[in-house]
């Protein structure tokens, strides 16, 4: 999974972040096959800067809470972790202190599958949507929705910077056990 060298999960609980993104290499970045949509946004500061690969830009809503960042896919996809980048020493109060992850078919039907209280974060945050179940290594799921409770210092508008939504890679071959990764092995892997 990614590195958590730098933060401490407990009841629910994260603290620190990782300065560096970190993510193993059987995961794929899931969130160009969405469409992303927020609640609300201050001019300038909306959807597009979550994704602009920009640390220096970020997402600031601009209405009551809870703040909404929604991602629908198409087609039903696995997803097994989120990763935020949030900086507590220079957003303060707009930092979240509370998210809560929900996922389901689309709006009606939201099923909160996860909350985690940040604890003065800086950097990217690390968000597994494993269950406690051993079997449970991914959400299946068309849309998924990461709502911002709180914020810290009883802030009201929240700034996120950035958010990866990551799934597990799909095998390039079809019924195929193993999971080549040279040109060589998969050009001999199937019988013609």
């Amino acid at each position: 999974m990614a590195a958590e060298s730098s933060e401490g999960e407990e009841e629910g609980k994260l603290n620190g972040g990782n300065p560096l993104l970190i993510v193993d290499d059987d995961l794929t970045e899931m969130g160009k096959k969405a469409a992303w949509s927020v609640s609300s946004c201050k001019p300038g500061n909306g959807v597009s800067s979550l994704r602009d690969d920009n640390l220096d830009t970020y997402w600031q809503s601009d209405g009551a809470q809870p703040h909404l960042v929604n991602i629908q896919f198409q087609k039903k996809v696995r997803l097994q972790l989120i990763v935020l980048y949030v900086d507590f020493k220079l957003d303060e109060s707009y930092t979240p202190s509370k998210v809560s992850i929900r996922a389901g078919d689309g709006f009606h039907n939201l099923k909160e599958i996860k909350t985690v209280e940040l604890m003065k974060p800086i950097g990217w945050v690390y968000l597994s949507l494993s269950g406690v179940d051993p079997r449970e290594t991914f959400v299946n799921t068309f849309m998924l929705q990461i709502a911002v409770l709180s914020n810290h210092l009883n802030g009201r508008d929240t700034h996120v910077r950035q958010i990866k939504v990551y799934g597990p890679r799909p095998n390039p071959i079809p019924h195929q056990p193993f999971q080549f990764t040279s040109k060589e092995f998969i050009t001999y892997s199937s019988i013609r």
